[in-house]
């Protein structure tokens, strides 16, 4: 059997019993705030902004939090190379393409490059990815510095992202993988402690996630490009699937709002509409950025 299946069968028992990493949830406690989460997680509270994009915190501004709440942590996840394994399968594997832009990030998360090929029993780290919902006004350099600390790096944004231009629309989603973000040994400790709360479905839902994770700019496009049909397959085969983060769900009900509105299925753009509002905080339908028939089906329930 080929090892990479050996290891999906085992998966979801192998992140509790070895992990210490990988992206698991955080119960928000009294008094707790996300700036001391991510000091005590990552060891720096600078990666608040982690925490905030990850979860779509701030899409209509502010990052209030409260006692209960779940949050999505983005970590790193490690990987043991397989025989015959290259740079360009495992980022097709674990970052959705095998394009160079991804295989390149890949190798250089490891210190090495992508014409190299993975030693074989090497452990290489696979860097944590945040699904970022762009609001307002935002540019990828802007992201770029919000998440990397410096605005020259939107092209790099730009590759990762197989897109083009400066301006970011609002909603877009925008995948930024977080080289260098480490886990303190309490981040570590949470991760295990999360993973056996969670049970063996946490494994199963990472791999979910990230394959959502590959598809949302997909979908987007349809929907942008008016495959409606196409998108309303797509987005509910996603929905279908299971265990997506809520910023994950409002984008994809986001998206079947707009193609089940231009499909006049009114009831169904109603429902998908709801479904929107209790994944995204705080919705806010823009009556000047909104079409009229997509604030009807929102108001019809």
């Amino acid at each position: 059997m080929n090892p990479r299946s050996i290891g999906i069968a085992i998966f979801g028992c192998a992140v509790i019993a070895a992990r210490d990493a990988g992206a698991f949830s955080h119960i928000i406690k009294p008094n707790e705030a996300l700036a001391q989460v991510a000091e005590r997680i990552y060891g720096d509270s600078k990666y608040e902004a982690v925490l905030v994009g990850a979860n779509a915190l701030d899409v209509q501004g502010g990052s209030v939090v409260a006692p209960g709440m779940r949050l999505e942590v983005p970590a790193p996840w490690h990987h043991t190379v397989a025989p015959g394994e290259t740079w360009a399968e495992l980022a097709s594997w674990w970052l959705g393409t095998s394009d160079i832009a991804r295989a390149d990030l890949l190798a250089r998360a490891n210190k090495t490059v992508p014409w190299i090929a993975p030693g074989e029993g090497h452990e290489i780290e696979i860097p944590a990815v945040v699904t970022y919902i762009a609001g307002e006004g935002e540019t990828v350099n802007s992201i770029a510095k919000r998440f990397w600390g410096n605005a020259n790096l939107g092209w790099e944004l730009n590759t990762y992202n197989r897109r083009e231009g400066v301006s970011v629309n609002r909603g877009e989603v925008v995948l930024v993988p977080m080289l260098g973000l480490r886990l303190t040994e309490a981040g570590k400790a949470e991760a295990r402690a999360a993973a056996q709360r969670d049970g063996a479905s946490v494994g199963m839902a990472f791999e979910q996630q990230r394959r959502a994770d590959a598809e949302l700019p997909q979908l987007l496009a349809e929907v942008r490009y008016g495959r409606y049909a196409e998108a309303v397959a797509r987005g509910n085969r996603l929905v279908g699937a299971g265990a997506m983060t809520h910023p994950q769900l409002a984008t994809v009900y986001r998206a079947l709002v707009e193609a089940y509105v231009a499909l006049d299925a009114r009831a169904a753009a109603a429902a998908a509409c709801a479904a929107w509002k209790s994944n995204e905080p705080r919705p806010v339908l823009d009556p000047v950025r909104v079409s009229p028939k997509i604030r009807v089906a929102c108001d019809a329930r």
